[in-house]
């Protein structure tokens, strides 16, 4: 109610999202390795890690990729500052602190090693056509806080120097998004990934277009088996995980089809600004 009352623009709540990261998502849970890899027709994204550290996972490195890039798009600076303390930057999150082996805290500070140490390498080959190229999300991650006493300051700020590369794609082509509707649709990853890529698809949609399950799930399913059980699981669990995103982005025209999701020109949640 709170959304459909107030634009973005006008609650001050416009936030962005990585475009590579809308077209081919993060793991939603727990995946064992050191490369993920996800599909969007001819776009490849494999997401790399130490394997000492492994990889990103679920809600929280998406937020934190989104204040990343709403950071980096506010300031034009290449450097982030995260904060004097890990409470401040947690209630920029809208995390609050709680410690303990399986707390937010502990929880966050996972994820943040995770989701600092990965890189990126994006393919495109569409049979005639090939292109690669890597891309580091941060070139360096200074991380001082006490995780044992989240409320103190520490000597040295923490901070973020972000890959020049990456910095570049989120300056020249951020998604625009409502914080809010990421506050509301936390607790499910595949929520947000639903939420972040319709936005996108959105903003440039000029004619009803299907996008077949197959490559749905290749985007954002790659947990789910390609069996023709794992199809129905993933379409499932999609169309559940839909109904939440439209009770939010209320103006969005999709309609669930034999052959894919058939998307209609709808007005984006959240207008670019000039």
């Amino acid at each position: 109610m709170e959304i459909e009352a107030e634009s973005a623009k006008e609650a001050g709540t416009i936030s962005y999202m990585a475009r590579s990261m809308v077209m081919a998502t993060l793991p939603h849970r727990a995946v064992k390795g050191s490369e993920f890899v996800r599909k969007n027709g001819a776009y490849t994204l494999s997401l790399l890690s130490p394997s000492n550290v492994g990889l990103p996972y679920g809600s929280l490195p998406r937020l934190l990729i989104s204040w990343v890039t709403t950071e980096a798009v506010r300031t034009k600076e290449r450097e982030l500052i995260l904060g004097d303390t890990l409470s401040e930057f947690m209630r920029e999150l809208d995390i609050v602190p709680t410690g303990g082996r399986w707390g937010s805290i502990t929880r966050l500070k996972n994820q943040m090693k995770r989701l600092f140490a990965s890189s990126v390498r994006a393919t495109f080959d569409d049979g005639d056509s090939f292109a690669v190229g890597s891309v580091n999300i941060v070139d360096a991650a200074n991380l001082w806080w006490d995780p044992k006493d989240p409320k103190q300051t520490t000597m040295w700020k923490s901070s973020l120097l972000l890959g020049e590369k990456f910095f570049r794609e989120i300056i020249d082509s951020p998604v625009p998004i409502d914080m809010r509707a990421l506050k509301a649709l936390r607790q499910s990853p595949m929520a947000l990934d639903i939420y972040t890529f319709l936005t996108y698809r959105m903003s440039y949609l000029s004619k009803p277009t299907v996008i077949p399950w197959e490559s749905l799930q290749a985007q954002m399913g790659a947990e789910f088996s390609p069996t023709s059980e794992g199809a129905r699981n993933f379409k499932k669990k999609f169309l559940m995980h839909l109904k939440r995103v439209k009770l939010i982005y209320n103006e969005l025209d999709v309609n669930d089809q034999k052959a894919g999701l058939l998307l209609k020109p709808s007005r984006t949640h959240v207008l670019k600004l000039k």
